[in-house]
């Protein structure tokens, strides 16, 4: 007997010696750039043949608010798990937003199944006019000057793929005036050879 007690107050002090040195690890680690956002906590029950499983289902959005945002979805038994597997999703599925003076380049509406969105630049104190659902993606992303639709459904996960469809969908001046063959002054302003000839 005594010698069981021995090992089991080793194993728990061996235990507790890894937590100390994890711990101490974390801290050693360089902070994380993105911050977090939780925009939907849903409680989903599935039906099996022996009862009915309960979970829930978390959406979560990412940003650094410099460009990059990510959406994440996962369900778990426990609402922090599904959460954190939410927020390591979304940090895998990080997408690039390109920003000008605060807001997108140009105006674009998209649609995703039953959701459609319209998305428009704004001037410099506008500010982010958008429905709840929408905000945080926008300003995770670095938008402070955005006009924000929703034309379809208001179901919060069908409309924010339809932002981040929106996202992907948005390309930066350079692109266009690379696709075109001009120069971004031309891409703005006109063709300069029938300017002059005006």
């Amino acid at each position: 007997m005594p010698e069981e007690r021995n090992v089991t107050k080793s194993g728990k002090g061996a235990f507790v010696k890894k937590q100390q040195s994890r711990g101490r690890h974390d801290q050693n680690q360089p902070q994380d750039e993105f911050e977090e956002s939780v925009v939907e906590i849903r409680r989903v029950v599935k039906v099996v043949k022996g009862g009915k499983n309960l979970s829930f289902r978390a959406v979560v959005v990412v940003g650094n608010k410099k460009g990059k945002v990510g959406l994440g979805v996962a369900s778990a038994r426990e609402v922090i798990a599904a959460i954190r597997k939410a927020v390591n999703l979304a940090k895998r599925n990080v997408i690039e937003l390109p920003i000008i003076n605060d807001t997108i380049p140009h105006e674009i509406t998209i649609k995703f199944n039953a959701a459609k969105v319209l998305l428009k630049p704004a001037v410099p104190g506008t500010g982010v006019i958008s429905s709840t659902t929408a905000r945080p993606a926008l300003e995770l992303a670095g938008v402070k000057n955005v006009l924000c639709k929703s034309l379809g459904s208001s179901t919060p996960l069908t409309v924010l793929r339809a932002i981040f469809k929106a996202f992907e969908e948005i390309k930066s001046p350079e692109y266009y005036a690379k696709l075109r063959g001009i120069s971004l002054g031309q891409l703005f302003h006109g063709s300069v050879e029938r300017n002059e000839e005006l």
